[in-house]
This record gives structure tokens, sequence and C-alpha cells, in this order.
């Protein structure tokens, strides 16, 4: 059985996530309360053919006083040979703000002692123990409903794969670290293509930036030696039975270097493994 647990800040995404899941053949159940989690998981055992991929959807509203319980019921899941993962999408609170002003819908937290900002900061406080607890974090800020789909089916569809996942992730310093990563390396010590001129509307997608940044052995010491150190460690992780690896590589702006490491290492590790993804957090 593989039970996938969608959870996170309202507004987030977190009806998208189980709208891809339920895409993806997972029996979806959204606002289950906890102390039903484990009746569910016992149903499951005994009747595989109804409920074999079962995702479900917990939130504030289903906390309740059995919150605290959260971690031991997740371990009595795991300990029970389950293949459980618990997702949890984030998003800056103005973005929040922005998303629930321009749908009106009401925040389940709040009321008339209660503001909207007030709520979203009390629901990241009631969540904080899922979130600790989670396999896997998405920061929604910068995404649209396109993107974010995108993403947590590429996010799924690699958990499901039997070897472990490697995800090569781009971003840019001035924009903010992203929460969902495992390795960080810096690209900013390297020749800046926003400098050259006829470079900067490009991205490190791009062949001119590609050939610019070739050209300079820093590039490709840098390359060698991010690479090394990969291969190194990553029988480390897969040992200890990780499905899923995140390496962020990051620039100022996260549109030319830290784009073209990205895209240059992913190619390099699609040689020699099945499950590679290259993804860049400001692109659009």
């Amino acid at each position: 059985m593989k039970l996938q647990i969608v959870s996170g800040l309202s507004g987030s995404g977190k009806t998208i996530a189980l709208q891809v899941l339920e895409d993806l053949d997972y029996y979806c159940i959204d606002n289950l309360p906890l102390e039903l989690l484990s009746e569910l998981v016992e149903k499951s055992l005994k009747d595989r053919l109804y409920l074999d991929k079962v995702a479900i959807g917990i939130d504030a509203r289903t906390v309740g006083s059995n919150f605290s319980e959260f971690h031991e019921i997740i371990q009595q899941i795991k300990n029970n040979n389950i293949d459980c993962d618990v997702l949890f999408l984030n998003a800056q609170t103005n973005v929040l703000l922005k998303r629930f002003s321009e749908t009106r819908r009401k925040h389940p937290l709040t009321n008339e002692q209660t503001s909207l900002e007030e709520a979203i900061e009390r629901e990241r406080l009631v969540l904080e123990m899922i979130r600790n607890e989670s396999s896997h974090q998405i920061d929604t800020t910068n995404s649209n409903v396109h993107q974010l789909r995108d993403q947590i089916k590429d996010l799924i569809t690699l958990n499901n794969q039997p070897v472990m996942a490697l995800q090569f992730l781009s971003f840019g310093f001035k924009h903010g670290l992203p929460s969902d990563m495992d390795m960080m390396f810096d690209m900013r010590c390297l020749p800046n293509p926003h400098w050259e001129t006829a470079l900067r509307p490009l991205t490190g997608k791009d062949q001119a930036v590609e050939d610019f940044l070739n050209q300079h052995d820093s590039c490709n010491e840098m390359f060698t030696d991010i690479q090394q150190y990969v291969e190194k460690w990553l029988p480390c992780f897969e040992d200890n039975n990780r499905n899923y690896l995140t390496i962020a590589i990051g620039c100022t702006g996260g549109q030319h270097r830290s784009v073209y490491m990205v895209e240059r290492l992913a190619r390099y590790f699609k040689q020699q493994r099945e499950s590679v993804i290259a993804r860049h957090k400001e692109l659009t």
C-alpha cells in the first residue's frame, strides 16, 4: 500500500495536489480526522484491491486534540511496512493574503476576533509539527497552477520509482532559499553573464550562455567538484532508504549561472541514472 499525506497552509495548493494525485489513480480523501487515519489504513490492508494507493488531505480543520499524536500515528503506519510520505505545501504570508483576497474565500481559522493575517500565522504554528514530519516540502510562493501541477506530478512519479530520484533545482539568492533541498551549492563566485549585454535577457538554458560559461575554467572546475561530491555521497543517502534527493544550485537572480549548472549536472547524471529531473525555481 502507498499512503500519501498532503498538508500545508490554506491557500498553498493542497486542493491542486489532491487533484493531481487523483489523476495518478490515488483514492483521495480530504479533511480526514486524524483519529480515523489508522482505521483507514487497517481497512486498506485488508482490502488492497479497493485502496491500493491512498492520498489523505490534513489541515488545520482536522487537527483538533489529536494533533500532538501525529508523529506517533505516522510511525505506527510505517511500522506496518506501509510506504508513507508526507508532503507539506507552504507559501509566503503576503502571497497567501493576495490569494484569499482574489478568490474571496474564507480562511478556516478566521472569525470575528481573528484577522486573515493572524489566522495564517496561527495556522503556521498549528501545522509546525506536520511540517517537521514531512518527507517533502514545496514552497508555492512563485508557482502558478500549471507549474505546481507539474512539480507535484514529477515528485509523486519519481517517488514511485524503484531507485532514488535525483532533482537539481536552480534558484536565486535574492528571492530567498528554497525550503525543499538536501544539498546547496553557491554559483555567485562564477563569471556573471548578466554583465554581458547580449546575454542579459537570456537564461542558462540558452546555448550562448552555456558557451560563455564553458569557456571559463572556474565553471568547469565547479561542475567537476559538484559532480564528484554528489557521486561520492549518493550511496549514503540511498542506504538510508531515501527515495528523493534535492540538490539546490543558487546564483544571484536564478537566471544564468545556477540554471546553466543545473542543466549541465542533470545531463551528466541522466547518463547514469533513471530518475533525474532539472527544475528552475525562478524561471516561468
